[in-house]
């Protein structure tokens, strides 16, 4: 058996000593709120064993349901919920058609039971959210509000029965109580259901923390749209992301290692769907390392004191902006290639010409992960490159 479903036999379990406890205490007092909350605690039984059916299918995956059949838990949850409303209508039948005196010599046993009663449904209540949150299952939540709403109710009939003791007639109020605590869990797990089974949108804060990591990643430029719903305790969701790079396999290793962080990160995602597209970009940026004169390649990417940077319009070559960049990072002893790298990225670059290949240093991963093209060219004249890339009269001073 698995974790949930291990639970789930827990939880069916308590639920049947609940109602031995509570049938028996309301025997020995007469309460019509423990005959109310006897019949609460037997409808979590069939609850609890509808919880732990609706587990076992929801695991199963077919032909015919290739997603799986994680709502059942959703539906079973539902059903759950229904069952407390006809609950409901079972203790507002009994509170307002039977009369019953209660056993004044009963009640301190019968505070002490509901006492007992009160602290395994906490103790087991508390047990159950906490290992269902864990695990992701909105079956064993449910079932867990559903037992805690016992412990609630069980309060209002201690306060009865206490009431009586000192001659006060508080048990049929007492049962109208454990009617509103019954409702109150009912229409909690009947809409958090419903929301599921009609695909409602998961949590912000999930959907904020998928947008975080995306847009981290550096070759993501912008994302069009994230979508994400619940299916019993798991996430399915998807992204529209744009990327800088147009090569199909670096376009697909991004997305897988977006997809290995986020469900790193994120627990429960069954199926992670990233639909990406090319940047489409108005202007290309390019950067060339040059010497102190201004005029020729320098042949040290790390030791370059310049970089003429030059941004052209895509359609038509036209050179829109250039400029001479002092190299911060020049006179750095250690990591100034991989620093530099970094800078250029947050420059904007698209494209670094050098007069040698930078394919397995620190420079060139940090541009293959940026989406950055390496041209390496033997021409050493400033001027003929800047002609190759774009139109103008002259470089600047």
């Amino acid at each position: 058996m698995t974790e949930s479903e291990k639970i789930g036999a827990y939880s069916i379990g308590i639920n049947l000593i609940l109602v031995g406890i509570k049938a028996l205490l309301a025997f020995l007092s007469g309460s019509l709120a423990l005959i109310a909350d006897a019949m609460h605690s037997f409808s979590d039984v069939i609850s609890s064993a509808t919880v732990l059916a609706g587990i076992k299918i929801s695991k199963r995956k077919s032909k015919s349901f290739p997603y799986g059949l994680y709502k059942v838990e959703n539906l079973v949850a539902l059903i759950s919920a229904i069952l407390i409303f006809v609950v409901g209508y079972q203790i507002v039948c009994t509170v307002f058609s039977e009369q019953r005196l209660l056993r004044k010599e009963n009640i301190p046993w019968t505070v002490t039971g509901v006492l007992l009663t009160m602290a395994i449904t906490y103790a087991f209540s508390r047990y159950e959210l906490r290992r269902g949150q864990e695990i992701g299952s909105p079956s064993l939540i449910a079932d867990a509000k559903h037992i805690h709403a016992d412990m609630l109710s069980s309060s209002s009939i201690l306060a009865g029965l206490m009431g009586t003791w000192f001659g006060l007639d508080l048990d049929r109020i007492a049962a109208v109580f454990v009617l509103l605590f019954v409702s109150k869990a009912g229409v909690a797990i009947l809409v958090d259901s419903i929301r599921v089974l009609l695909d409602a949108s998961i949590d912000f804060q999930t959907m904020d923390n998928v947008k975080t990591i995306i847009s981290k990643d550096p070759q993501v430029t912008s994302i069009n749209g994230i979508w994400g719903r619940n299916s019993g305790p798991y996430k399915f969701i998807e992204a529209d992301i744009v990327i800088k790079t147009k090569d199909l396999e670096k376009a697909y290793s991004v997305s897988q290692r977006i997809e290995r962080t986020i469900k790193k990160k994120i627990s429960n995602i069954d199926h992670f769907l990233i639909h990406y597209r090319p940047e489409r970009k108005a202007t290309t940026t390019c950067a060339i390392p040059i010497r102190d004169n201004r005029s020729e390649v320098s042949e040290h990417f790390g030791d370059t004191p310049y970089f003429y940077i030059i941004a052209v319009r895509n359609t038509d070559k036209a050179i829109l902006n250039e400029s001479y960049r002092r190299n911060p990072f020049a006179n750095v002893k250690k990591g100034k290639g991989i620093k530099i790298s970094k800078w250029l990225l947050e420059q904007g670059v698209d494209t670094v010409y050098s007069p040698k290949g930078l394919e397995g240093s620190g420079p060139g991963y940090v541009f293959a992960d940026g989406g950055v093209d390496i041209v390496v060219t033997a021409n050493r004249n400033l001027e003929d490159i800047r002609r190759q890339i774009g139109s103008s009269e002259s470089p600047v001073s």
